[in-house]
């Protein structure tokens, strides 16, 4: 859809079509934010399945950076260190653990929920000003056809 164009609305049409292009970007960025909430939440998860699922005594892989691991036997389930934001840290017990990494995955989900309506937004206000363009559009080709009809008409008269 062409929205420049020659008659009053070209610049009302530009207007618009940048104000969509902004929004559109937005979106992109919100769907994007909402890809990496969820693999926080897919993280937390598999966080959730390996607590429970662990016992005193397991024998599991500890990453070390860089793509290294070591092998490692859990001491004790009931003293995991669980993240709990801003840089701070708690030890838990196994059903802590689980309880606050579950609290976490919520809090995902309830931003989640915020950006989907957010995004919701942009999609009403983009469908809104396409349809403005869209009218604007209309409107410079009726312009335009009673233009030429009057050049028509004036044609007519001046071969007369």
């Amino acid at each position: 859809m062409s929205l420049g164009g020659g008659g009053g609305g070209g610049g009302q049409a530009q207007e618009i079509a940048q104000q969509i292009e902004e929004l559109e970007q937005h979106q992109a960025a919100l769907e994007e934010e909402i890809e990496q909430l969820q693999q926080q939440q897919r993280d937390i998860d598999d966080a959730v399945e390996a607590v429970q699922n662990l016992d005193t005594g397991s024998t599991v892989q500890v990453p070390l950076g860089g793509g290294a691991y070591v092998r490692a036997e859990v001491a004790d389930i009931d003293e995991v260190i669980v993240d709990l934001g801003a840089d701070y840290s708690a030890e838990r017990d196994q059903e802590g653990a689980v309880s606050t990494l579950e609290a976490k995955r919520e809090k995902l989900d309830g931003r989640i929920e915020d950006i989907r309506s957010e995004i919701s937004e942009i999609e009403t206000e983009t469908d809104r000003l396409q349809d403005r363009a869209e009218e604007l559009q209309a409107q410079q080709m009726q312009q335009m056809q009673q233009m030429q009809q009057q050049q028509q008409q004036q044609q007519q008269q001046d071969d007369k």
